[in-house]
């Protein structure tokens, strides 16, 4: 029983699944001056980490036939024979059906949807068409990733805000540096399987300095909350000292032969994201209590 649970639980992508709630959730505070509703809060973040989940184990099952053949995947429930697709397929569709209804009965439609678009969006256009269509497949379908904070604005207020659609920027342009970090890493896995990624159709040095022009307007976006005046100095003195941060991974890219410094800037792009929206978090309540 342990066993079939674990195989169950990966399929959710745990780890994935966690950032998007995070920053979900953190979106559901920011959206108020004081504390979110408790019913819209747990209600919201269940039914938009169900939604995850759902989109999660769809992208394992389209996803089978390559991930069998990368080192990366071919450990994976499905790809390694553990569960089979009839399994996973049912087991996606309880998922979403049971965050649709969450979201529509004790959250409000608008959330209702932008959840289902933001799913549709990961598990069919971009596992279906755009990975294997462009090797900007990234960089498009990155909409459908950055959605979660606004999932969470939407679930507290009903309505979206200017403030929302700029933590959407936020992470819309964080994702190209964070995941051509990791597809330059395993270039040659996805060249295996006729992912056109980045890496594999333009090279390793040309996605390098993509990180580093993503990277330099990732800096520019993650400053607009102070300019905007959504956030205060706490957030502009964090975020600044996580952007020196990035920017170093992405200068170092450009000239070290460390085959693992991939991986490192990938690592450092994730706590990057989850830190700046803790400052986010931080500031905002403490910008509350000054006002």
């Amino acid at each position: 029983m342990s066993d079939t649970f674990s195989q169950y639980l990966q399929l959710c992508k745990p780890r994935v699944v966690v950032l998007i709630v995070f920053t979900a959730v953190v979106g559901m505070f920011l959206a108020v001056p004081g504390l979110p509703p408790l019913n819209a809060l747990l209600a919201g973040t269940l039914g938009i980490g169900l939604a995850a989940s759902s989109a999660a184990a769809i992208n394992h099952l389209l996803d089978r036939r390559i991930d069998a053949r990368m080192a990366r995947t071919k450990n994976r429930p499905l790809a390694s024979g553990q569960l089979t697709g009839r399994q996973v397929l049912l087991f996606a569709l309880l998922l979403g059906v049971l965050s649709m209804a969450i979201l529509v009965l004790w959250v409000n439609l608008l959330t209702a949807v932008l959840t289902f678009l933001s799913l549709i969006g990961y598990a069919i256009i971009y596992t279906v068409w755009l990975k294997r269509a462009t090797p900007q497949n990234i960089v498009i379908g990155g909409a459908a990733g950055a959605a979660p904070p606004v999932l969470g604005w939407t679930a507290v207020t009903g309505n979206l805000g200017p403030e929302a659609m700029l933590l959407f920027l936020i992470i819309f342009v964080w994702t190209p540096p964070h995941f051509w970090a990791l597809a330059i890493y395993r270039r040659e896995e996805y060249a295996l399987v006729d992912i056109p990624m980045l890496p594999v159709t333009h090279g390793a040095a040309f996605t390098r300095l993509q990180i580093l022009l993503y990277t330099i307007l990732l800096i520019i976006v993650s400053t607009l909350p102070y300019l905007t005046g959504m956030s205060g100095l706490v957030y502009l003195a964090g975020v600044s000292v996580l952007n020196a941060g990035f920017l170093w991974y992405a200068l170092r890219m450009m000239t070290s032969k460390d085959v693992l410094l991939p991986m490192h800037t990938f690592a450092f792009s994730i706590t990057y994201l989850m830190v700046l929206f803790i400052f986010l978090l931080v500031d905002h309540y403490l910008m509350a209590l000054v006002v």
